[in-house]
C-alpha cells in the first residue's frame, strides 16, 4: 500500500454497525435490549434470512441467525484479549452492581497509564461475543501523529444520539 498522505483515505464518517451471527435471534435481542439498552429498529423486508437490527449509542447491531446453530462454537472463558466491542459508561459501580443483579459472569481489569486509571468489565453475550464496559474517558486519546487530544466521552458528546428513520 502506498504511503497514507491523506488522513481519511476512504472518507469515512463513523462506525455504522457490527454484525453478529447468533444461535437464537430472540435470546440475543433480549440481551442487547435489556442488558445493553439497544432499541430494535426496522430491518429491510427484502432480506431472505432471519435477523434483527438494533440501534443505540450511535451504532447499530445487526443480528444474523446462524444457519447451523447447534454447531456454533461457545466461548467459556472470559478473555479480555479476545475480540470485543467496548462501551463507555457513567458509573462503573452501577454497571458492576447491575451485572451482579442479572447474574452475568464478568471479569474486572484495571489499566494504568501515567497515574491515570481505567476500569474495565468484560462479559459475553449469549453467543460468546465479548462486551467491555469501561470508564475509558479517563484516558485521553492522543494520536501518534498530530496535535488533537480528546477523550472518548468528548467525541461522543459531539454526536447527537438519534434512532435513524428507515423508509422502505
Amino acid at each position: 500500500m502506498k504511503g497514507n498522505s491523506e488522513q481519511n483515505p476512504l472518507h469515512l464518517k463513523s462506525l455504522n454497525h457490527i454484525s453478529l451471527v447468533c444461535k437464537s435471534i430472540e435470546e440475543s435481542m433480549d440481551f442487547y435490549k435489556h442488558v445493553l439498552g439497544f432499541a430494535p429498529v426496522r430491518r429491510p423486508g427484502s432480506f431472505d434470512f432471519n435477523g434483527a437490527w438494533l440501534f443505540g449509542y450511535g451504532i447499530g447491531i445487526h443480528l444474523l441467525q446462524s444457519e447451523d446453530p447447534q454447531n456454533m462454537p461457545k466461548k467459556r472463558v472470559i478473555n479480555p484479549k479476545d475480540n470485543h466491542i467496548s462501551f463507555q459508561c457513567e458509573s462503573m459501580g452501577a454497571v458492576e452492581k447491575k451485572l451482579k443483579d442479572m447474574e452475568i459472569d464478568y471479569v474486572r481489569q484495571r489499566v494504568e497509564e501515567g497515574g491515570i486509571y481505567v476500569d474495565q468489565l468484560f462479559f459475553h453475550d449469549p453467543d460468546g461475543f465479548m462486551v467491555e464496559i469501561c470508564n475509558c474517558d479517563n484516558l485521553p486519546v492522543i494520536p501518534i501523529a498530530g496535535e488533537m487530544v480528546r477523550s472518548c466521552s468528548r467525541l461522543n458528546l459531539q454526536q447527537p444520539q438519534q434512532i435513524p428513520v428507515v423508509r422502505l
